[in-house]
């Protein structure tokens, strides 16, 4: 259907725009771009735990699997610039233990001569050393995409809450103008009974009330396409200061 196809070309259009944000952001360090590419997040928000970074390193402990710990660390060092060198410990420590628990992994793969499960561990360790090698320049990096990402998302959400609104304000006028309709027509048959002098004052007074509608609205059209333009507007400013920060970037 084509509401189907217009909704997955809009997710296909985000996903070559993160990938091209990230690759511009990376430029010719392609092991970089590779590493990110499968560590960083469109949205943060949902994708991140909402847990205090130390309840999943206990956690991470206790099982063994310090992923959502390293995601947590890597998110919170790009917003607290101030502790950058503090997070990047704490990356490298978790990178660390990630690597023990991997290569005990690759050990038993190896003893029990399950070679192709062995050789994919051996990548996974390849991954955690070359985090604990470049955290900063990953930081740096992650710190300039989430940043970018956010203020996509603070721009969307209040996108979404114009739409929301100017819908409920639309179903409103809906209501409003059936209601008044119907008003109407029962004043008219009201009117059809009357005779002589009653008449002509109801009548003169039914026409004014349906002029004063008309100017309503044709009034609120004119304020949803001023609605339009200021939205053309927003749209427009958006992009101008999105083009402004790739060029502050690109200066970078």
């Amino acid at each position: 259907m084509w509401w189907k196809k217009k909704k997955e070309e809009k997710e296909e259009e985000k996903e070559e725009k993160e990938i091209s944000l990230l690759k511009s952001l990376c430029g010719d360090d392609e092991k970089l771009y590779v590493f990110l590419s499968h560590n960083l997040y469109e949205n943060p928000f949902t994708a991140i735990s909402e847990k205090h970074l130390d309840v999943l390193i206990k956690e991470a402990e206790k099982s063994g699997d310090f992923g959502q710990a390293v995601d947590k660390a890597i998110f919170e060092g790009t917003q607290n610039p101030e502790e950058g060198e503090r997070y990047i410990k704490v990356i490298q420590n978790l990178a660390s233990k990630t690597m023990r628990v991997i290569e005990q992994e690759k050990e038993k793969a190896e003893k029990e001569g399950l070679t192709d499960r062995a050789a994919s561990l051996e990548l996974r360790i390849e991954n955690q050393k070359f985090m604990i090698e470049r955290t900063e320049d990953i930081v740096k990096v992650a710190s300039q995409f989430y940043n970018e990402k956010l203020v996509e998302l603070g721009e969307d959400e209040r996108r979404e809450a114009r739409v929301k609104e100017r819908k409920m304000e639309e179903s409103d006028e809906w209501r409003r103008g059936r209601l008044e309709e119907a008003e109407r027509e029962a004043r008219k048959k009201e009117i059809s009974k009357m005779r002589g002098e009653e008449k002509r004052e109801a009548e003169t007074q039914y026409k004014r009330e349906e002029l004063e509608a008309k100017e309503r609205k044709e009034a609120r059209a004119e304020e949803r396409e001023e609605e339009d333009r200021e939205e053309r507007r927003i749209k427009e400013q958006e992009e101008a200061e999105r083009e402004a920060r790739k060029k502050e970037r690109r200066g970078n």
